[in-house]
């Protein structure tokens, strides 16, 4: 079956809404997502790219219109408990580096529900180290081996390695969808990933 990638931050809120809808869609489709953490942070860096609330901040009706958008997509998937975090922007430098290093531990899957879940539907400040760590610690992680783990020097530089890949393959920001070779970007583009997961047509293929 053709590979199908999610690169996700846990800083952006769309990335915590496509985690939450992909599951159907892996149902439906038979697919595995494999999640790629990278920083969202350096990505914008190295594209010039700054977040929406940046870079349409003085649009009001550009801002009215993405809240609009976002309560459409909540209702198609009928999901209830998503809430901006009153933190928001939180830096999440040291939550991905822990997405590495869970991954070396074998929790990477339950570490990105937790982490999604504490910054988006039951919000907590995540970029304050004894928060991370009480939200660890409850749920069951051994929180000084991760953080320990975090601050590896290979941890930091798989990181870099990932978020670097992703610039090269023409990323842009988060949450970015890979079907093969073929770049989606944005939650509202994951019927476009269902398709070519599928094999259906799409009405524009780059050449």
């Amino acid at each position: 079956m053709t590979s199908v990638e999610f690169l996700f931050d846990f800083g952006s809120p769309n990335a915590y809404l496509a985690h939450r809808v992909i599951p159907a869609i892996e149902a439906r489709t038979g697919a595995r997502f494999r999640y790629v953490p990278i920083l969202l942070g350096g990505i914008f860096k190295a594209t010039h790219n700054r977040s929406p609330m940046e870079a349409f901040g003085d649009i009001p009706a550009k801002i009215a219109f993405m809240e609009v958008e976002t309560g459409r997509f909540l209702a198609r998937h009928a999901i209830t408990d998503f809430k901006m975090n009153p933190h928001f922007p939180v830096n999440t430098l040291g939550l991905m580096r822990g997405a590495i290093a869970a991954e070396r531990e074998g929790c990477f899957s339950h570490y990105v529900d937790v982490i999604f879940h504490n910054m988006w539907s039951e919000p907590r400040k995540l970029d304050d180290p004894a928060v991370v760590r009480a939200v660890l610690e409850e749920n069951d992680f051994d929180a000084q081996r991760l953080l320990a783990g975090a601050q590896a020097p290979e941890i930091k530089a798989a990181l870099i390695a990932n978020t670097d890949a992703a610039v090269a393959r023409g990323a842009f920001g988060s949450p970015t969808f890979f079907v093969g070779a073929e770049m989606f970007f944005g939650k509202d583009q994951l019927r476009d990933v269902q398709e070519a997961i599928l094999g259906g047509e799409r009405t524009f293929t780059p050449t």
